[in-house]
């Protein structure tokens, strides 16, 4: 009997360990799908007023480290060689982000407000900002690099926003047509989403770990 019991309490402590370790780990997981940015991960002390003071009189006129400083990092898109950042705001919508960004630091090209997106093409690099589909009020900002864009993005969805020849110019001649034919039969990405099932074009998604600035994989502050 004795050894029975001393039995069930060794099955009992193995299974309680095993559950502490397990609740642990996903704490400090990636994202995975029984994860989704909420509201939570992108409130912020700040007031509105004192984001655009800080952005505007910064001495630094990188766009993308004024980004990385200044808004929530949530996400990270992982793509074949490169990922691109993705910050979150309560406070602003997607034109008025768009119009500050463009104030602080010229793109090459910047495109018309649609489908609740609006796009900032610098030499080397591209934001995408987007209205959330799944929360209220929310803006998410993406930080691409001119490859991550060129190796991953979906020629339908860029040239929705630009013309044909400024994508072709961006990314070499024949760009949109080469990258036309490799997307009917492949899946490209069209954009960041905060769906829980997320497996698109070749690249996949990486939750941060908590609610922050100065963060995202490869930026510095």
């Amino acid at each position: 009997m004795n050894k029975k019991i001393g039995l069930g309490i060794t099955l009992l402590f193995f299974i309680l360990l095993v559950g502490c370790n397990s609740n642990s780990l996903s704490n400090l997981s990636a994202f995975d799908e029984s994860s989704a940015v909420s509201k939570d991960d992108l409130e912020v002390s700040e007031s509105k007023e004192d984001i655009i003071d800080q952005l505007r009189r910064s001495n630094n006129s990188d766009i993308k480290a004024l980004i990385s400083n200044n808004f929530n990092f949530v996400d990270s898109v992982v793509g074949e060689d490169t990922t691109a950042n993705v910050y979150g705001t309560l406070l602003f919508e997607v034109e008025e982000l768009a119009d500050l960004f463009a104030e602080i630091q010229q793109p090459k090209e910047i495109s018309d407000f649609i489908d609740g997106q609006q796009i900032l093409a610098y030499s080397d690099f591209f934001i995408v900002i987007k209205e959330s589909e799944e929360l209220a009020n929310a803006t998410f900002i993406e930080v691409a690099s001119e490859q991550f864009v060129r190796e991953n993005y979906s020629p339908n969805f860029l040239t929705t926003y630009f013309t044909i020849r400024m994508l072709d110019s961006f990314f070499g001649n024949n760009w949109v047509s080469n990258r036309r034919s490799y997307c009917s039969s492949n899946d490209c990405y069209g954009g960041y989403s905060t769906s829980r099932s997320y497996n698109k074009g070749g690249v996949t998604k990486n939750r941060g770990l908590g609610s922050f600035r100065g963060g995202g994989p490869s930026t510095g502050k």
